[in-house]
């Protein structure tokens, strides 16, 4: 306990007194995002609110695992460094799609070949238990650049990525503390204590926003987290075995990844790239019904939660029978509010003609009808 109480609150001390510094920098070095005639924001914002967040967790978890079960650590260390300068490079210069995921993709495989963080079973799910090393490989770098992009895709509206994120690591770092795995709490902890001190200037009106530096970051460290969930808690010989561990470890990053999943599927479907911008995003809806950011935020936190919390009293029905309701009710959720919408809701888009649309809080130029990005 007293590790996860120092890594939180030194997590939560370190993004707290780095992010005023960050914004001044970044409003000196006019590392900023612009406003236009569509935002909501009046103000210059500063991106880089992910190097506190990084600098926060990083720092807390290193100082909070005990360094005798700290052997994944190390590697776990490396990827987030990766996905760090990754990002940071992204929010300062702007990075090709290609080079990011080449990146995402030398930080998923430090992640399996020397943290051990793969995909052994299905746990009952269509059937599938054990699977073959190769295909648990493939399988597991998927999973891990698809959780890693939904953080990234998701982060569309003040708080919202930031608060999902806070979501995920509370419950994955409680329930590794209960099942005895103290790097893991010590890791989702110190991210928590990072977002909270970053959300105390993210949410609207956002002073920062934590760019691809931040997104990137909570969606690899929530990758690990939900894999190695999955492994313990489908353990029966684990301290803490759950029935159903995979349909709860979706549940869990059910508003992130089921967008991801559903927009990217949109998307090559339309024969576009998977990483073009449109307005698809559940957020984007949401907007259009005429939801503030923050009340935004709340409700997809608050469906999150109803979520998890579904799966875990139906986790007896099993691993396919639970996944198929969530998925069944994600949709649902989602039809309704798309049909909800008002009719005029691409006025105002159709209007801004030759202006910028934001990547992940970064500016492209487009000519033609205005679309907001992810």
């Amino acid at each position: 306990m007293n590790n996860v109480l120092l890594s939180s609150g030194l997590a939560f001390l370190i993004t707290f007194f780095a992010i005023p510094v960050i914004i001044q920098v970044a409003k000196d070095k006019k590392l900023f995002d612009e406003p236009d005639e569509r935002k909501v924001h009046k103000n210059v914002i500063p991106t880089l609110g992910g190097l506190g967040i990084f600098a926060g967790f990083i720092i807390a978890t290193l100082m909070g695992v005990p360094s005798a079960i700290s052997s994944e650590l190390q590697y776990f260390a490396a990827a987030t460094t990766v996905i760090f300068f990754l990002g940071i490079k992204d929010d300062i210069l702007v990075l090709s799609a290609s080079k990011k995921f080449v990146g995402q993709l030398i930080a998923a495989g430090i992640i399996i070949k020397f943290g051990g963080i793969q995909i052994s079973s299905f746990h009952g799910f269509l059937g599938i238990y054990e699977i073959p090393h190769i295909t648990g490989t493939i399988i597991s770098l998927f999973t891990i650049i698809v959780i890693t992009n939904s953080f990234n895709l998701i982060d569309g509206v003040d708080g919202l990525a930031g608060s999902l994120g806070l979501l995920t690591t509370l419950v994955f770092g409680t329930y590794f503390f209960y099942a005895g795995q103290l790097a893991y709490a010590v890791m989702a902890f110190s991210l928590a204590g990072s977002i909270i001190g970053f959300l105390i200037y993210n949410f609207s009106p956002a002073k920062i926003f934590m760019g691809d530096t931040g997104s990137l970051l909570l969606g690899l460290v929530n990758s690990i987290l939900v894999i190695k969930f999955i492994n313990t808690a489908g353990n029966t010989a684990s301290n803490f075995p759950i029935e159903s561990a995979p349909a709860i470890g979706f549940s869990i990053l059910m508003i992130p990844l089921f967008d991801t999943l559903r927009v990217f599927g949109l998307r090559i479907m339309q024969r576009r790239s998977p990483f073009s911008p449109d307005r698809t995003h559940v957020h984007h809806f949401l907007l259009d019904l005429g939801l503030s950011h923050r009340m935004v935020t709340f409700t997809c936190v608050g469906v999150n939660i109803t979520f998890i919390a579904m799966a875990f009293f139906m986790r007896g029905l099993g691993t396919t029978t639970v996944i198929g309701i969530l998925l069944l009710s994600a949709f649902i959720f989602i039809g309704i509010i798309y049909y909800s919408r008002p009719k005029n809701r691409n006025v105002l888009t159709r209007k801004v003609e030759k202006t910028e649309i934001i990547k992940s809080h970064k500016i492209f130029k487009l000519a033609g009808e205005a679309v907001e990005a992810d």
